[in-house]
């Protein structure tokens, strides 16, 4: 199957040039109830960019995988409003992040929120998606002490639960060139290269490349938690569609 690749610069202007502006988002990241560990991480993370990048709408279906307590979570919802939804699932056994997933969805306050604590590599979702979003986790389907997770079979599920054009979003710390399963438990990163020949195979197409988050000073060599390159790791953001036809 033919690729189709446009790759933004990672700057706003290219960014709003596709889809929305990452200035769209700003109220949302000024919300006085945002936890204070969130928006710390906010300079790190790029929140604004990246939900700009994956083309995040009000009224939007989304299916987030491994919300990890929610930081991405509570942006989301906010950014699809009352007629939208955010259906998260959460590996059962990363037992901590269950429990912040589930201090969210009993705060009252995100309504339009579901999290289920599902065997690690489980896709399900009771409506089709407009948006199937994976942020900083893609890599963790390949460390079998998680759970054992076929990314292959993974990855068509997606493609099954998303509605014709939808996008499958991924972002992702990269790796050194031939990192094996291996190296990926060692640094939690995975190589971009991977990744797209990964997703492609089931049936996507790369449309978008975000390079916002690109970070030249990482030589990716170190893990991820390395507190010489925690929070500044070279990530990259990936947009894949799901053919209309």
């Amino acid at each position: 199957m033919a690729v189709l690749l446009i790759i933004a610069t990672g700057s706003i202007g290219a960014l709003a040039a596709g889809g929305p502006s990452p200035s769209q988002y700003t109220r949302l990241l000024a919300d006085k109830e945002r936890p204070a560990d969130d928006v710390a991480a906010d300079a790190n993370r790029k929140p604004a960019e990246t939900l700009a990048f994956a083309g995040v709408k009000r009224g939007m279906v989304v299916g987030e995988f491994f919300p990890g307590g929610g930081y991405f979570t509570r942006l989301l919802s906010k950014a699809v409003g009352p007629g939208g939804h955010i259906y998260g699932i959460e590996n059962a056994g990363w037992k901590g992040a269950v429990e912040a997933d589930q201090k969210l969805t009993s705060s009252g306050k995100f309504g339009n929120v579901s999290i289920d604590a599902l065997t690690f590599g489980a896709v399900r979702f009771p409506e089709p998606l407009d948006l199937a979003w994976v942020t900083q986790n893609y890599h963790d389907l390949k460390i079998a002490k998680f759970g054992v997770v076929d990314t292959d079979k993974f990855n068509r599920a997606v493609f099954a639960a998303l509605k014709p054009g939808g996008t499958y979003f991924i972002l992702d710390h990269e790796a050194p060139p031939g990192t094996d399963a291996a190296g990926i438990e060692k640094l939690h990163r995975i190589e971009k290269a991977q990744v797209i020949r990964e997703v492609t195979a089931a049936g996507f197409q790369l449309v978008e490349e975000g390079k916002f988050l690109n970070r030249p000073s990482d030589d990716h060599s170190l893990p991820i938690f390395d507190k010489a390159v925690q929070g500044q790791t070279d990530q990259y953001a990936l947009k894949f569609i799901k053919p209309k036809k």
